[in-house]
């Protein structure tokens, strides 16, 4: 059995502040370890629960933020950016007979700790195929592709209501709850290794690869805080404005769809201005 990690910072233990997850603050070097912990956590779970290999993709911003000397000495780990699936590189080689999303977090538009999608801001909202779309949706239609279903999910209480309507048979774990954007009721990093750990090896026994389906094609929307953004993101092929600030196109797959939006989004990041968005 083999099992694939996709490691998020801001649903992480601890973490409730920008410079929590902002790579070179000292406060991201001291959330580095909690994150780390909570990864670990789950590794040691699923090899309780009888994997036999486990793999942690990095998810988070430069993605070099887990400390791999603090790991199961057992793990492997893709760490650093630009990889073909981003966020769940690693699922499509046909070997991962489940998959994690640990340290997860809602979606741009919604309530929750560090809210976002892909951008830390200027992104109101994404909906896909007109429903609201947080990375966990998103990712999860990109693995179902690939015949790899989601088994367990970590982050604030608001990301694991959110897994409910995309991995409604997943393990959820919330290591925080929801006051505000900025603000949340913690548990302290041992409690929460226990929980995830113990999720994490009766998560094992749902990771049984299904057939690939596919549920295209994917109409996916973007709005932005700027008109500009909108007007950048044009320049990607099959990307149209639907109204002053929002694009919207379609891939006929999930691959296809999460890769442009992965243009966009970078598009997009380019345009932001530093004072005025």
């Amino acid at each position: 059995m083999k099992i694939l990690i996709s490691a998020d910072m801001e649903g992480a233990t601890g973490v409730t502040w920008p410079a929590d997850v902002l790579p070179g603050t000292p406060q991201w070097e001291r959330c580095r370890a909690m994150f780390t912990s909570d990864v670990d956590a789950a590794v040691r779970g699923f090899f309780d629960g009888g994997a036999d290999e486990v793999l942690v993709n990095e998810a988070h911003w430069t993605m070099r933020n887990l400390l791999l000397e603090q790991m199961d000495e057992r793990v492997r780990m893709i760490t650093g950016r630009h990889k073909s699936l981003s966020m769940v590189e690693g699922v499509q080689h046909g070997d991962v007979d489940g998959i994690a999303f640990v340290g997860y977090h809602a979606g741009a538009g919604m309530e929750g700790v560090l809210a976002h999608t892909f951008l830390a801001n200027s992104i109101t909202g994404v909906w896909l195929n007109d429903v609201r779309a947080s990375e966990g949706l998103l990712n999860a239609h990109v693995v179902a592709e690939y015949g790899v279903p989601v088994v367990l999910v970590t982050g604030d209480d608001v990301a694991c209501e959110d897994a409910l309507g995309y991995a409604p048979g997943a393990l959820k774990v919330a290591v925080k709850d929801h006051v505000s954007r900025y603000a949340a009721v913690c548990r302290t990093p041992t409690r929460t290794a226990a929980d995830i750990r113990a999720a994490a090896k009766q998560a094992a026994e749902l990771a049984v690869r299904h057939e690939p389906f596919q549920r295209g094609p994917f109409t996916i929307a973007v709005e932005f805080d700027a008109e500009h953004l909108a007007m950048a993101c044009t320049v990607v092929p099959g990307v149209s404005r639907i109204g002053e600030r929002k694009v919207a196109y379609t891939g006929a797959t999930m691959y296809e769809a999460i890769r442009t939006f992965k243009a966009v989004t970078t598009i997009a990041s380019a345009a932001i201005e530093e004072q005025y968005g």
